[in-house]
């Protein structure tokens, strides 16, 4: 049964922006540009998630999500353009589960998609094992081999492969991999990322001078490639 999600925004750009690549990604995609529309769809019918923007016609953001809190236990991932952290805190606290300021790019986006219905109850999504080519990665015993032989990892070490295999394909920031592997509240800087990806390297890498799984795109994080 493929994962549903409803997206929830007025401009309609972003929001066929935004469908069409989660369909591409073998998702179902429900969409509106209407809050008091989108509150009764979600009332009508079940979705795995619900990406929804704070300015919305009818009913705000906050608003639907305050509602549909005290109804169903379904995932929110809140888009704004607002940035400041008191707008954060406040839709945090209103019943969201993840935030996203706008503008941000499609490979966040669906990193942070993966990772809130990897969290949630209401999904079955968190397979035990990831595999690319001769690497595979079981999650449940925290172990990883290469062409059959285990590689041993520290634990922050397989946590960031873990994302970065989760998300094969998909550039991922030194913020984002930060916020999913060291948390919101974790205090230091992205070459924390970049000393891990050159261990990791050291490990599952042919040749860790040229890598070819864990690939770095200048500006901007890093790919996991097949």
């Amino acid at each position: 049964m493929p994962i549903r999600i409803l997206i929830v925004e007025d401009e309609t750009t972003l929001r066929e922006t935004l469908a069409y690549n989660l369909v591409k990604e073998g998702y179902e995609v429900a969409k509106s540009g209407d809050g008091a529309e989108a509150l009764e769809l979600a009332r009508a019918d079940k979705f795995d998630l619900i990406v929804l923007d704070i300015m919305l016609p009818s009913l705000d953001g906050l608003s639907f999500c305050r509602i549909i809190r005290k109804e169903q236990a379904t995932p929110i991932i809140m888009l704004t353009a607002r940035g400041s952290e008191v707008d954060r805190i406040t839709g945090l606290e209103t019943g969201a589960d993840d935030y996203i300021v706008k503008p941000f790019s499609l490979g966040e986006f669906l990193a942070r998609v993966r990772a809130v219905l990897r969290r949630s109850p209401v999904t079955e999504l968190r397979a035990d094992q990831l595999e690319s080519g001769d690497l595979t990665v079981a999650l449940s015993a925290r172990r990883v081999h290469v062409s059959g032989r285990e590689i041993k990892l520290s634990h922050k070490e397989f946590d960031l492969l873990a994302a970065l295999v989760r998300n094969k394909g998909i550039v991922l920031s030194r913020d984002l991999l930060l916020e999913q592997v060291w948390g919101h509240d974790f205090i230091g800087d992205d070459r924390t990322v970049d000393v891990h990806v050159r261990w990791l390297r050291e490990k599952i890498e042919a040749d860790p001078s040229q890598p070819q799984r864990i690939v770095t795109v200048r500006g901007v994080g890093y790919c996991f490639e097949d």
